[in-house]
């Protein structure tokens, strides 16, 4: 497609995320709700719709909408209440799901995202509600039946619904990105969407650029990436334009989005919402929410990305992209935190984290929850380099990796046996910087004729005799007064 006719739309995007809740038992009994154990085997009778099972409602769920809420700058509905949505499927055994319609205990808020330029953009909300999740059918089990696992039917949901007004697959990604962000910092979700705890429908459309008329939307259902997001959004706004183009009147469907060959295709007619027959659930008392109550959550609510990003970069003088690398993850910001408790040099720390810490966590497939390695050991790696008494290369090289196969021992011990510890020997330093110079006479005529960059082949030199065991920004020091000395 040229870009000619490509500039002629634009594409309005709506996503409904499903945020799975780690919560230990279901929305409205006493189940577990845990993930991976044998099929049907977290059920009762009210998670199977036995006639005459009562349901009750999960607090920790609320508190979770309410966290989020408060998280992302909504109303928190002081009254609301669940209803019944009526429809049939093989893995909904009470025949309907028990959700939120007229009464969410969310309305509006806003997520703001940031775009790979740069550039930012705040995402509106439409409303955040409560809700239980169906059970799975499984259809690649038996050729001719299909298999049903409930053990997920029940588990409490939080359905976030963003309005229309995404424009591109990448700010999809940049917005489920942020939202997989917070809800791992209010320590809600896992944000794990390929094991389903995050799953996103994608409603799409397209208009030619100035119009105020919607086009026709088509729901891409349960995708479980946010690159299979991009791409499936990426892919159904070429599809549709296609179609306007060729005079082709698009149909109002729901769609599959096949992640092997990046194409969607249609599952069944798009359902209109009075087909669900909504009404209040009857079993389950309203909820009423005190300002009190709402005021006792926020308090015990952690600093979230946007207020750290704040704090390192105004009180801890990181630059902005460093404060946004650490903030990424919370166990990682966690980490640096606790590395700044125990040094001052909050940029060093930060250094840390982003290089030899996380390259070798990468390296290895592990989480900042997974080290072994306790933060005030960096702490007190970063406070021996600081102090003059371990060169930095050798801190990364040598006895960072010492650390970690003795993450009990002491840092300092550690440098000591592996004979790290710098020799502040005036009379010592002077005479591997004297061997340097005499090797290479020839340097130091052309260091005098202007080329100072050949301090680097002596600084080599120097480091090579001493084994690395000199504190650098001393021996320059001293370097260049010796050959500023044979002038």
């Amino acid at each position: 497609m040229s870009e000619a006719i490509l500039n002629k739309y634009e594409a309005v995007i709506g996503l409904e995320v499903h945020v799975q809740l780690s919560t230990k038992s279901k929305a409205f009994c006493s189940d577990s709700a845990s993930f991976g154990n044998q099929p049907n085997t977290n059920i009762s009778p009210v998670s199977l719709g036995l006639p005459g099972a009562l349901p009750y409602t999960n607090e920790a769920m609320i508190k979770s909408a309410v966290k989020l809420g408060l998280a992302i700058q909504s109303e928190i509905n002081r009254f609301n209440y669940f209803d019944r949505k009526n429809y049939f499927y093989a893995d909904l055994p009470k025949g309907f799901q028990t959700t939120q319609d007229n009464q969410p205990i969310c309305k509006g808020g806003k997520l703001k995202i940031i775009l790979n330029d740069g550039t930012t953009k705040d995402i509106l909300l439409n409303r955040i509600h409560m809700e239980e999740d169906a059970g799975k059918s499984i259809h690649d089990i038996d050729p001719l039946y299909s298999y049903i696992d409930l053990n997920r039917a029940g588990v409490p949901l939080l359905e976030v619904v963003s309005e229309p007004m995404i424009s591109s697959g990448e700010e999809a990604a940049a917005y489920l990105t942020e939202l997989r962000k917070l809800v791992r910092y209010l320590d809600i979700c896992d944000g794990n969407m390929e094991e389903g705890s995050m799953r996103c429908d994608a409603n799409i459309s397209v208009r030619l650029k100035g119009e105020k008329a919607l086009g026709k939307r088509c729901e891409v259902k349960n995708l479980n990436s946010i690159k299979n997001v991009q791409k499936a959004i990426e892919y159904e706004i070429i599809r549709q334009i296609n179609l306007i183009e060729e005079g082709v009147i698009i149909e109002q469907n729901t769609l599959n989005f096949d992640a092997s060959t990046g194409i969607t295709t249609p599952l069944r007619s798009k359902e209109m919402a009075n087909d669900y027959r909504y009404f209040p659930e009857p079993d389950l008392l309203p909820i009423a929410l005190s300002e009190a109550y709402i005021n006792e959550i926020e308090a015990a609510m952690p600093a979230l990305p946007e207020q750290l990003v704040a704090k390192f970069t105004q009180e801890m003088n990181l630059p902005e992209y460093d404060a946004r690398v650490i903030t990424a993850e919370k166990a990682m910001a966690d980490y640096y935190l606790a590395i700044t408790d125990s040094c001052e040099n909050c940029k060093a720390a930060s250094n840390w984290v982003m290089g030899p810490v996380k390259s070798y966590l990468n390296d290895k497939g592990l989480n900042f929850t997974d080290f072994s390695v306790a933060a005030d050991k960096i702490a007190a790696i970063i406070n021996l380099v600081e102090e003059g008494k371990l060169n930095n290369n050798q801190a990364k090289d040598v006895l960072f990796p010492a650390v970690i196969n003795h993450p009990d021992k002491e840092v300092k011990l550690l440098a000591e046996e592996l004979n790290l510890i710098i020799n502040d020997n005036h009379d010592e330093l002077e005479g591997f910087i004297d061997a340097a110079v005499a090797k290479f006479p020839d340097k130091v005529t052309e260091y005098h004729n202007g080329k100072k960059g050949v301090l680097g082949l002596f600084m080599g030199e120097v480091m090579k005799i001493s084994k690395g065991k000199i504190d650098p920004k001393k021996a320059n020091q001293v370097l260049i007064s010796k050959i500023e000395s044979l002038k």
